[in-house]
């Protein structure tokens, strides 16, 4: 910058970036489709969602990690309400008819949500992790190398954990010292001391709860994502050659924190 010459103030939109935001939705139909610019919103809106929610993630396990509970509740209340709008946008993508998603769905080509490297990044970080998932995404891709950084890491339940574990609570060290690439196993010592802090810990017990909720309301959204596919392409494969509904079917019901469900008859 010359001498005496002063910065363009700051604006709203130079802030924001709103002009480059408003030149990344390229639609390639022909004409182009009247529906495929919903289509790139709305999948770009959940992309900005997952980037914040890993954010969301990252910063509740410091906060346990620090024994800061009232603070990590704050947040995980955040990442809630996060998932809430996300299962609210399936409303309007479920707008489009079948007949509109086709008339630009070829032009996807082998382009799919499967491809997603940071909603797999977000199930890593919250404990469902699959060596065979990384494989999708290039090594020296931007979301291939966080999910290969991120599949040694310990979960946010690892540092729910660490914090019972700092709170005096008998976690035992080969649960806080696992291989983080592995699934956590079910531990029925675990979930004798959950049933210990139902009990007699109203804040641990509070942080159970919202794990709780975290974990259902990833299943409610998988559950409206694949009713969302069923109703717009019906049984018929995926773009990219995925197996669409049948593949989300197949992640239905799968708890990611089983010992805080196992308990429940207990309680």
């Amino acid at each position: 910058m010359k001498p005496g010459a002063s910065a363009k103030p700051l604006s709203y939109s130079s802030y924001l970036k709103i002009e480059e935001l408003l030149d990344l939705q390229v639609p390639l139909s022909e004409g182009p489709e009247h529906d495929e610019t919903l289509f790139i919103v709305i999948h770009q809106v959940y992309e900005l969602w997952f980037k914040q929610i890993n954010h969301e993630v990252d910063r509740a396990r410091q906060l346990l990690e620090g024994s800061q509970a009232e603070d990590a509740l704050a947040i995980l209340k955040r990442i809630l309400t996060i998932l809430k709008i996300m299962v609210a946008q399936v409303d309007i993508l479920e707008t489009m008819t079948p007949v509109s998603f086709s008339s630009f769905r070829a032009r996807l080509e082998s382009a799919s949500g499967f491809q997603s490297a940071q909603f797999r990044e977000f199930e890593f970080r919250l404990g469902l992790k699959k060596r065979s998932m990384v494989r999708h995404h290039p090594a020296d891709s931007p979301g291939g190398r966080r999910l290969r950084a991120l599949i040694d890491e310990p979960t946010l339940y690892d540092s729910f954990l660490r914090f019972l574990a700092g709170r005096g609570y008998p976690v035992d060290e080969s649960l806080l010292e696992r291989d983080f690439s592995e699934p956590l196993p079910e531990s029925k010592e675990i979930q004798d001391l959950f049933i210990d802090i139902y009990r007699n810990d109203h804040l641990c017990s509070t942080l159970c709860e919202r794990l709780v909720d975290l974990d259902e309301g990833i299943q409610e959204w998988r559950y409206r994502h694949v009713k969302m596919v069923e109703r717009t392409i019906g049984s018929r494969s995926g773009t990219g050659g995925s197996e669409g509904a049948a593949y989300l079917r197949s992640t239905l019901f799968q708890p990611l924190f089983p010992d805080l469900w196992t308990i429940r008859s207990s309680l």
